[in-house]
């Protein structure tokens, strides 16, 4: 049997590309190399991108399709190329972003997001870079506490890749995955997509010069945790808990994880979220619904500096869901205790880049 190349074009027009639902030479997909020798034909296939979906499965329909309709002696190549450059590699990325900080929580429900975009929005009040990155994948709250849950990010061409241009509000540069699904739809995925997803958020976005890159991470210790960890050279960690006991020996938990000596990254303070309740109409009233100051307690048997303690007042909720944060009010209590947060937070952190050696991301070792 002879081979020449319309066999070859002939049998990859019969394979469907999944990302534009036509055919491998309809979309331009196959590269003007197409070789062959006696029974081994060698050709380049053209993907969007490296981290395309449905690259191997293209690949392998390929290949099998010269089989089916040519020959199933045949020797397929099948190289690829991709229009937009390849990912920068794990300890190159974002280049241009000086600080990152993790705020966490043991568990949820103590304010940990409420916390974490209102020092976003402080720290960019008091004048620095800042994005924010909402890590939580199954349970997202950074579009409805921006009041930006109908945004959709667009994409960039910058250095020859396709980025994710993210959203701005406040003077802040935000991304979530709530941008990209229905809110009203659980996301039933497995941890790898989910990690997945997130690198996305990280790696493919064009969040440029920044001076603090806050995450948002979701409660507890779990994949999200990991794939950050492997991903980013975390400046520093910010644990959010209440004065409950409950909270607390969660919070201990959060704690160690940054602590453990596999992962060393330093613990920039704790923050007393929910520490009293005063009423609006009674701002020298404080009742401590939750106890009194446990995490402040915690904070000095660790050692570790207590950064803020935020008041409960029925405004931050209402602020919350309104999609006006606390802290674009500095007049208020809560929002004057957001703007003294950000403040220490960068206090520590000065102090910690100035004694201590930049973090390390989390080697992957395989047993």
């Amino acid at each position: 049997m002879t081979l020449y190349p319309k066999l070859i074009t002939d049998a990859l027009a019969t394979v469907i590309y999944a990302g534009t639902k036509k055919n491998l030479i309809e979309s331009n997909m196959l590269a003007d190399d197409v070789r062959i020798n006696g029974m081994k034909v060698k050709f380049t296939l053209v993907f969007p991108r490296d981290t395309d979906p449905f690259m191997k499965s293209t690949i392998k329909a390929a290949e099998a399709a010269i089989h089916y309709h040519v020959s199933k002696d045949v020797e397929v190549t099948i190289e690829t190329e991709f229009l937009s450059k390849p990912r920068p590699e794990v300890g190159k990325l974002l280049p241009q972003v000086k600080n990152i900080i993790a705020v966490s929580s043991g568990k949820g429900g103590v304010g940990k997001s409420t916390v974490a975009a209102n020092l976003a929005i402080a720290l960019a009040r008091l004048g620095y870079k800042v994005g924010l990155l909402d890590c939580d994948i199954f349970g997202p709250s950074v579009p409805k506490m921006f009041q930006v849950e109908n945004a959709r990010p667009y994409a960039v061409k910058k250095d020859g890749r396709d980025l994710i241009e993210p959203i701005e509000k406040y003077g802040i540069k935000l991304l979530s995955i709530g941008f990209f699904v229905n809110p009203n739809t659980a996301t039933l995925w497995r941890g790898g997509m989910a990690s997945n997803a997130l690198k996305q958020l990280i790696a493919d976005a064009d969040w440029g010069e920044l001076d603090y890159f806050v995450l948002d991470t979701p409660p507890g210790t779990s994949d999200i945790h990991l794939t950050l960890l492997q991903t980013l050279a975390i400046t520093g960690a910010v644990i959010v808990s209440t004065p409950q006991k409950v909270a607390l020996a969660d919070a201990l938990k959060g704690i160690d994880m940054y602590e453990n000596d596999k992962v060393n990254v330093p613990i920039l303070g704790l923050v007393e979220n929910m520490a009293w309740f005063t009423p609006a109409e009674l701002p020298e009233n404080k009742y401590y619904i939750f106890g009194k100051e446990g995490c402040k307690q915690l904070a000095q048997e660790k050692g570790l500096p207590l950064l803020a303690q935020i008041p409960l007042v029925q405004g931050i909720c209402e602020n919350g869901d309104a999609g006006t944060p606390a802290a674009l009010d500095s007049n208020s209590i809560t929002g004057l205790a957001f703007i003294n947060l950000a403040q220490a937070v960068v206090t520590v952190v000065n102090r910690r880049n100035k004694e201590q050696q930049p973090t390390k991301i989390v080697e992957v070792t395989k047993n």
